[in-house]
């Protein structure tokens, strides 16, 4: 036997360390080189188990025994005994004991010790979903610190913000609004409220107090001065991006009020609003705050705090005023806009006077009932207020009289409605605002309807015909848009309502234009009636097609079938006076010559035979407002059943005048705040029309001028385009024309403004200043005309654009006749005398034989005076007026068969 013997077999496990300690004789460790007579692989020596089989150790030294133990480290070693890496979940590079016994080790198994952290998440130790769920020490511990940095945070807030001055609080800056030459009209919104101070909690009446308490917050008196669940609602519907909310008790609506430099509705400023609540709660009395909130809150009409308010609406001190009277302080205190019986229409549409009216009856009864239920007023009291209290006239402001009170409200409402600045920013000050309002324009149209009004006009004269006699006008640039010039009333500190913005006065014949632009642009369908064309098969036609001036003329649809209503009554058409115009027996007379006489029958069939949703977009093309449009359904609605604004009625003229581009009225240029621009104006114009279909109807619309209705409007050596128009009942009357340079529209109607009714209507104008029947041509265009001389003076004569022949010539011409003409009233002669709408002046030109009646014009026409324009459908069984028209059968003979109180739509400049 060799001297040297062979080592036992080691242990199974335990790497180098255990392999040292095993060696016989306690043996130092070392490498010990393989036996020479060693044949097999280094590998060979271990079996299926990692056992020794009987030879050495293989080599690969300590590299080896590392990587050997790292990988009995990683993996259990279920195979039983013998099993390398030290036994069950132990190995790694050292093993603490035999082969099979548990141990820990030094390995990177799992049964390694785990090193603490702070925050033990993910959790280690823990396998599958417990490895992700965080412990409740880690839960309890975040929540504890979460609370206390909102606390660290809030006491930093609340050390931050201070309690709000009153004195700057009740505090508003002015506006000022410039004129068009940049020089000032007038600075008001601030501090031109000359009543405006601060008064004592003492001097502030209980019934006010109460009122106020009953109404926004019952639990003033015992709240820390916040409502959290009211907080956290507004902050919720913020977040959420719904509609912001104001705070809910009385503390924090004054702090609101005090936030003058920041009206924002962000989550930050309503946190700041919080802490300013919370501190001014716990610092200031309730007494204090109380009469801080009625002094600084703005109540309407420019009016900041209970004395200014008091003032504005009752001519008296506040503590003068009665439960009755601080009762509607109170409600209007819900919001000016919608609770002023005054009415707000210019800002919202909504907010008329009728609206407002009843909002404000209803809340004020309602505050006036919740006082006695909270023990605050006696019922027996209550009893005493059965009438709504009477307010003074919404402007006592002698900056806001004549017509700049109303030049201030339209440029306010462009403002607001534009998004330019907020209503709430506005009646705060600071804003100098440029308007496009020229000076000596406003002065010169008021000046001509004063001097009619002087002349022409006398209530105590003439009382039943001559009261409540109103006018309107407008001026605006075709080549801009802008606004030059208005006359909304007699004065804005004692006429409320903005004539020249919303009227509700019915257009009449000025509407024809938009249906002659329609037939030149799309076209007719079937012109004869024979049902020859599918509805989508047109023909464009000229101003020389031919249609029938007959009265009482049947109105037909486009396929040869008389219209009818929903009962099936048939409509109809009548001129003015009951004359039919046009070459007999047919009566066949041009669109051209129609317009120039006015025949309503001519254009009423015309607008079936376009198709009356096309005259609408027409309508809507040159600018008309749609809520300011009657119904469609109706062949009236091409002679005028719809009430827009003297404003947008020059501003639709204006978009012929530009051949064809139409441009959005306005009334503002810029508007700066200390110093920095915010806003400008920019020219934003589109193709209405067709430049030769708008240039068409401006060449018919200046022979209207020359030889039809509008002779009166006529200005030496100027080329002029307009349109007269009077309604059913003689109950408005209207010139609209234009120049190059400006269009200009003025209105005329009778209507009492001062009614309590609220469904006030409009009166007839027969025999108003004198007149046997008011017409377009009458006092709306001797307005028109005096004004235009002295607007355009100084200025050069411009041209219109040449109109180019358009179209097809449809209709057959007339048949040839040998008697004259035939009128279909009452009275019948071969030699008929004049009518009563003989023309004031000779026509200029010679009549186209074939337009008139053999010769007999004075027979048949209506020259120099607003001629066919006072036709509306018969009053006969036969015909049906449409919904809300006036029925009364003795007022027939008017254009439109018009309602009493228009459209009741408004139609002011900004729908």
């Amino acid at each position: 036997m060799s001297e040297h013997r062979r080592k036992p077999p080691q242990p199974g496990g335990g790497g180098r360390a255990a392999a040292r300690r095993g060696a016989p004789g306690g043996q130092p460790p070392g490498r010990r080189a393989a036996p020479r007579d060693a044949t097999g692989s280094p590998s060979d020596g271990y079996g299926p188990t990692g056992a020794s089989t009987g030879g050495e150790r293989p080599p690969g030294g300590r590299a080896e025994a590392r990587r050997a133990a790292q990988r009995g480290g990683r993996r259990r070693a279920a195979e039983g005994p013998g099993a390398g890496g030290g036994g069950g979940r132990g190995g790694g590079r050292r093993a603490g004991g035999p082969a099979g016994a548990p141990g820990p080790g030094r390995g990177r198994g799992r049964g390694a010790p785990v090193k603490k952290r702070f925050i033990d998440y993910p959790r280690a130790g823990k396998f599958g979903w417990r490895h992700w769920v965080p412990s409740w020490r880690l839960v309890t511990g975040l929540f504890i610190g979460f609370l206390g940095s909102l606390m660290a945070i809030a006491g930093i807030a609340y050390a931050m913000v201070d309690v709000p001055d009153i004195a700057k609080t009740a505090r508003a800056q002015n506006n000022v609004y410039y004129w068009a030459d940049g020089s000032e009209m007038v600075a008001t919104g601030g501090e031109a409220n000359l009543n405006r101070q601060i008064i004592r909690y003492e001097d502030i009446p209980a019934s006010m107090r109460n009122a106020i308490v009953s109404a926004e917050n019952k639990t003033f008196w015992t709240d820390k001065g916040v409502d959290p669940m009211g907080v956290s609602r507004a902050l919720v519907n913020m977040a959420r991006g719904g509609e912001t909310q104001g705070g809910s008790t009385i503390t924090q609506q004054y702090v609101k009020n005090a936030l003058l430099d920041d009206q924002s509705q962000t989550i930050s400023r309503k946190f700041k609003e919080l802490f300013i609540s919370i501190k001014v709660g716990a610092q200031v009395s309730k007494q204090e705050i109380l009469a801080n909130y009625l002094n600084s809150a703005y109540y309407g009409r420019g009016a900041y705090g209970i004395q200014a308010a008091a003032r504005t609406y009752f001519g008296v001190d506040a503590s003068k005023l009665d439960a009755s009277q601080t009762a509607f302080l109170a409600a209007i205190l819900k919001g000016p806009t919608y609770y002023d019986p005054a009415g707000a229409t210019s800002i919202d549409p909504s907010a008329t006077q009728e609206a407002n009216t009843k909002r404000a009856t209803d809340r004020w009864g309602w505050i006036l009932d919740q006082e006695v239920k909270d023990g605050h007023l006696k019922a027996s009291t209550r009893a005493t207020y059965k009438e709504f209290p009477k307010l003074q006239g919404p402007r006592s402001n002698h900056q806001l009289s004549g017509q700049v009170g109303y030049l201030v409200d339209l440029a306010k409402a462009y403002v607001i409605n534009n998004d330019i600045v907020s209503a709430d920013k506005l009646q705060q000050g600071g804003y100098e605002i440029h308007t496009t309002f020229d000076k000596k324009k406003v002065g010169e149209l008021e000046d001509s309807i004063k001097k009619v009004e002087k002349e022409k006009i006398d209530p105590k004269k003439r009382p039943d015909t001559d009261k409540y006699v109103q006018f309107g006008g407008a001026t605006v640039s075709p080549k801009t848009g802008a606004i030059q010039a208005i006359y909304g009333g007699e004065d804005a500190t004692k006429h409320f309502t903005d004539n020249a913005d919303a009227t509700g006065a019915q257009v009449g014949s000025t509407f024809k234009p938009f249906v002659l632009a329609a037939a030149m642009r799309d076209g007719v369908r079937d012109p004869e009636g024979q049902a020859t064309q599918t509805p989508d098969e047109r023909t464009i036609v000229s101003p020389q097609s031919m249609y029938s001036g007959k009265n009482k003329l049947k109105i037909k649809q486009y396929d040869g079938s008389v219209w009818t209503n929903e009962e099936g009554k048939e409509w109809l058409q009548t001129n003015d006076g009951g004359d039919s115009l046009g070459a007999p027996p047919d009566y066949k007379i041009t669109l051209r010559k129609a317009m120039e006489q006015s025949v309503n029958s001519a254009y009423v069939q015309l607008g079936m035979d376009v198709g009356l949703d096309k005259v609408k977009q027409s309508v809507l093309d040159a600018g008309i407002k749609e809520n300011s449009l009657a119904s469609s359904a109706f062949p009236s609605f091409s002679i005028g059943t719809s009430d827009p604004s003297a404003i947008r009625m020059a501003s639709a003229y204006g978009t012929f005048a530009a051949s064809g581009k139409q441009r959005e009225p306005y009334s503002v240029t810029k508007v700066e705040s200390k110093g920095d621009l915010l806003w400008k104006h920019e020219d934003k114009a589109k193709q209405a029309y067709d430049s030769n279909v708008a240039n068409n109807v401006t060449d018919v619309l200046e022979d209207v001028v020359k030889s039809g209705t509008g002779t009166p409007a006529k200005l030496p050596d100027r080329q002029v385009a307009g349109k007269t128009g009077t309604t059913d009942g003689n109950k408005s009357a209207w010139f609209v024309g234009y120049t190059p340079q400006l269009s200009t529209a003025i209105s005329m109607y009778r209507m009492d403004d001062n009614e309590k009714s609220k469904e006030r209507k409009f009166l007839e104008m027969y025999g108003t200043g004198g007149e046997e029947k008011i017409h377009g041509a009458s006092f709306p265009a001797q307005i028109w005309h005096d004004y235009m001389t002295k607007a355009l003076k100084g200025t050069q004569p411009e041209k219109f654009e040449p109109a180019e022949e358009i179209g097809e010539v449809v209709g057959s011409a007339p048949k040839p006749s040998d008697s004259p003409s035939v009128s279909d009233s009452p009275s019948t002669s071969d030699s008929p005398s004049p009518t009563e709408t003989e023309p004031s002046e000779p026509p200029s030109e010679t009549p186209d034989p074939t337009d008139t009646c053999k010769g007999q014009w004075w027979g048949c026409s209506d020259a120099g005076q607003d001629g066919g324009t006072d036709a509306g459908q018969d009053g006969g069984s036969t015909t049906s007026p449409p919904p809300g028209t006036d029925d009364g059968g003795d007022d027939r003979g008017g254009e439109n068969a018009g309602n009493d109180a228009g459209n009741d739509n408004g139609g002011g400049i900004f729908g």
